[in-house]
């Protein structure tokens, strides 16, 4: 991968952040991201577009209570990484959607790992509460740093994988995918439609 693309890591990672962990300005909200990294690669259309159908997939998951949802940055990031290689925006669309809901599992798995050592670090404030901003801070540079290496390799990997088989994907194939990318606004909107719906009871 090329400086701009490692610098697109950091910036999704920083934006992954805003969803749970600090700032919650909604940057991380795929209709605000994708135009952003679209913008950084030189692609506003595809970055716009990336971020309504993602949005519209992930509208009517929120990361409530014990709820980790697919994450709408690495959803964003992750074909506009692959497009600004080359590949076709249908097949990294998908990729991203696997990328997202693969990145809800790591997550879980950095917070259970992350409890034990909370435990530590209350113990630690209580004995010191002046350590709480050090301790805040190193907490949130160890889930940006965990985020970039995810969202780094997961590019890379993806992006070798889909070299080596882009030249073997048949026409049918390219057809069907693009088929499906275009159906994705449409499951989005049937998805939002019961939370629109009146009720009349």
């Amino acid at each position: 991968m090329t400086l701009s693309l490692i610098l697109l890591c950091v910036l999704a990672a920083l934006l992954e952040l805003d969803t749970t962990y600090a700032f919650q300005l909604l940057l991380s909200r795929p209709i605000i991201a994708g135009p952003i990294f679209g913008c950084l690669t030189g692609d506003m259309a595809a970055g716009v577009q990336v971020g309504i159908f993602a949005e519209l997939l992930f509208a009517d998951i929120s990361p409530l209570g014990g709820i980790i949802p697919p994450s709408g940055v690495v959803a964003t990031v992750l074909p506009i990484l692959l497009y600004a290689q080359g590949i076709d925006l249908y097949f990294g669309f998908f990729i991203g959607v696997l990328g997202a809901v693969l990145y809800s599992f790591f997550d879980a798995l950095l917070r259970k790992t992350r409890f034990n050592w909370l435990i530590f670090l209350e113990k630690r404030i209580g004995r010191k509460p002046t350590d709480i901003k050090r301790i805040i801070a190193a907490a949130l540079l160890l889930s940006f740093l965990m985020t970039f290496v995810f969202i780094s390799v997961l590019a890379w990997g993806s992006s070798q994988l889909m070299f080596m088989v882009y030249p073997y994907i048949s026409a049918k194939a390219h057809f069907a995918f693009r088929l499906a990318y275009l159906a994705v606004p449409w499951i989005g909107l049937a998805a939002l439609i019961p939370a629109f719906r009146l009720k009349t009871r």
